[in-house]
């Protein structure tokens, strides 16, 4: 019985994450590339780089929820700490916490600074005439940054998931006082 309960379960939480996907992606990419069309290349620049850390940082939350150690934040609870509470909820909740973030939100930002690449090039090529596709250098950085970044936050991560989680916790709590 519980194995069976376990598994639909686990199918409705694929579920929920693929539905959450494909929503999230939709919203993300109208409003980044109809964003990003109608901008000059500064700000369409600033865009891809805010989108890079967007997915560095969701990345570097679901490493700390993983590797965070449920244990601190039971004194903290017991205390009345602000965010521990929810930062206990993260933990318990590793695995599909650190799916949201690092995945979804991750994965949907790694597509939108691809996408977001490309209509910088296009600008860039139109408005200097350029004779070659600079696509290729950009998409090489925009990867670079983004792996680089998440090589740096996994570090970060495991070295700071306690402060981390409990941040997060702290917004979460925010959230929810405000419902």
């Amino acid at each position: 019985m519980k194995k069976e309960a376990k598994e639909h379960s686990n199918k409705i939480w694929y579920i929920k994450v693929f539905i959450l996907t494909f929503v999230l992606s939709i919203l993300f990419s109208y409003i980044s590339t109809n964003g990003v069309a109608n901008l000059s290349v500064g700000p369409a620049i600033i865009i891809l780089i805010l989108v890079i850390l967007l997915g560095v940082l969701f990345d570097i939350i679901g490493v700390a929820v993983t590797v965070a150690d449920e244990q601190e934040f039971h004194a903290k609870a017991t205390k009345k700490v602000e965010g521990s509470k929810d930062s206990i909820k993260l933990i318990r909740n590793a695995p599909k916490v650190a799916n949201v973030c690092a995945d979804v939100i991750g994965d949907i930002c790694g597509v939108l600074s691809g996408a977001i690449s490309a209509l910088i090039c296009v600008k860039i090529t139109e408005q200097f005439g350029l004779q070659f596709n600079i696509q290729f250098i950009l998409s090489a950085t925009v990867a670079a940054l983004t792996v680089g970044g998440k090589a740096i936050g996994k570090e970060i991560a495991n070295n700071n998931s306690t402060k981390i989680v409990h941040a997060v916790g702290i917004v979460l709590n925010k959230f929810s006082k405000n419902k």
